[in-house]
């Protein structure tokens, strides 16, 4: 037994070994492979979760190939991450030790080291990296489908380590406090912004739809006070009049339909339509009673947020709302196109005004009523908004301290506001220009040699 054990010990001892050719051969070999193992798990981190769950549904309806994979794999984002994390970890350590290996044969240790360091992160970060998630970025929907059914044998293959990983992030986590949901990603609204944006320059999106999108996004955090007609705009008729006095207020209004109210306009009742009036002037029995034809209106308080006002006269079917403050004093209303105006834009009719309206690039005639901050995105400024005022007229009036008059001018930053028309106590509209270097340094100057200095100190007297 010992004689036998002997000699097969000497066989293999005897054996030929391969050479440091061979070797290197095979070494090579399996690092390019390697290399195009880490290029495949790469972009398919790209490919799948860049693309939208939507065209994911859209693929699997035009019963493309590849698509109800792709599906199942996305209803576990989790797994499908921490496989291709498993997979693409375990082919870039396995690259380096085979590396340092061959790099062993030829070099000392240290040196080893050293070109494996370099020379391994660069290939894998230009063929393993870069390039792989390039392509993938640029064919994400395509790349998806045909690395679909192979990233899948991949998960079934890294299972046990799948599982194994997995147990041990969420127990770090525990640790440290840190969510599991590795794979958690969100886009946030000032990332969307920055995407329009680069959309608009890129040419994708028009300027009118920027425009449109952006204020979107600011519907959500606007207020009714902000769109409201205020009180001093609102033409209203009173409970006893009649019903030919309320349509000749509506046509003198030039509103299809207007508040009614009892006593004064803190208690307004309802809301009557030009049709309603003429309908029972024309067509009721007996004597046209104004009250018959008033429908009930909706009171809101002048905080509320506007995406939920507007849900709410959609489920009320409401046309106009009535906009109090915490004492219940009427502030003003709603109209259904006021809230349309907010996304789309103004939509004048007949003789309105326009809002802003430019006479040259830097100066344009701004109306009162105007928000801060639609002044700032129009004219490409930046005046305060603050809880003391929400309109030009607001921010005059809080600059000045008092009543202005026409033909007052402010100068705030760079911005000069002359006042061009006013209405007893209310800034109908004024003048905004832009200053240029050159005029603000000019307007300073002007401020400050008009300020009281000391008085000049009386001549020596030769006399004396």
């Amino acid at each position: 037994m010992g004689l036998s054990s002997s000699v097969s010990a000497a066989d293999v001892l005897q054996l030929p070994m391969p050479g440091d050719g061979v070797v290197t051969v095979l070494g090579v070999a399996a690092i390019l492979v390697l290399v195009g193992l880490s290029a495949f798990f790469s972009s398919s981190e790209i490919a799948m979760f860049s693309l939208p769950q939507h065209r994911v549904d859209s693929l699997v309806d035009e019963g493309v190939t590849g698509a109800e994979t792709i599906r199942g794999m996305k209803q576990n984002p989790h797994r499908l991450l921490v496989t291709i994390l498993v997979g693409n970890n375990i082919v870039n350590v396995a690259m380096t030790s085979i590396a340092t290996a061959l790099f062993g044969i030829y070099l000392s240790r240290g040196e080893s080291v050293l070109a494996t360091t370099f020379g391994i992160t660069t290939l894998v970060l230009i063929f393993g990296e870069s390039a792989p998630k390039s392509y993938a970025v640029e064919n994400t929907e395509s790349w998806a489908l045909r690395i679909a059914r192979p990233l899948k044998l991949s998960e079934y293959a890294l299972y046990p380590l799948v599982v194994l990983f997995d147990y041990i992030v969420k127990g770090v986590n525990k640790v440290i406090g840190g969510s599991s949901a590795i794979e958690s990603t969100y886009v946030t609204r000032d990332e969307i912004q920055d995407i329009i944006e680069t959309g608009e320059r890129e040419g994708v999106i028009e300027e009118e739809e920027r425009e449109m999108l952006d204020r979107i996004f600011r519907f959500n955090n606007t207020i009714a006070k902000e769109v409201m007609t205020p009180r001093l705009d609102v033409t209203a008729v009173a409970k006893e009049s009649s019903v030919e006095e309320a349509i000749e207020k509506c046509i003198q209004a030039d509103h299809e339909r207007v508040p009614v109210y009892e006593g004064n306009l803190d208690n307004i009742i309802g809301v009557v339509t030009v049709r309603d009036l003429v309908r029972e002037l024309r067509y009721s029995e007996g004597e046209p009673s104004l009250a018959r034809v008033v429908k009930p209106t909706l009171h809101v308080p002048e905080s509320k947020n506007a995406d939920e006002l507007l849900a709410e006269m959609q489920d009320n079917r409401l046309q106009m709302v009535t906009v109090i403050d915490e004492f219940g004093t009427t502030e003003g209303i709603i109209t259904l196109e006021d809230m349309v105006e907010e996304i789309v834009g103004e939509i004048l009719e007949g003789d309105e005004e326009a809002p802003v309206e430019f006479i040259e690039d830097n100066v344009a005639v701004v109306q009162g009523e105007v928000n801060i901050d639609e002044v700032n995105e129009i004219l490409g400024i930046d005046l305060p908004e603050g809880e003391e005022f929400e309109t030009l007229a607001g921010f005059v009036f809080n600059r000045a301290g008092r009543l202005v008059e026409e033909g007052e001018e402010i100068e705030f930053d760079g911005i000069r506001i002359r006042i061009e028309r006013v209405d007893n106590t209310r800034i109908m509209s004024a003048r905004v220009t832009v200053l240029d270097a050159a005029e603000t340094a000019e307007s300073i100057a002007e401020e400050e040699a008009a300020e009281p200095g000391a008085e000049p100190e009386a001549p020596p007297n030769d006399a004396e």
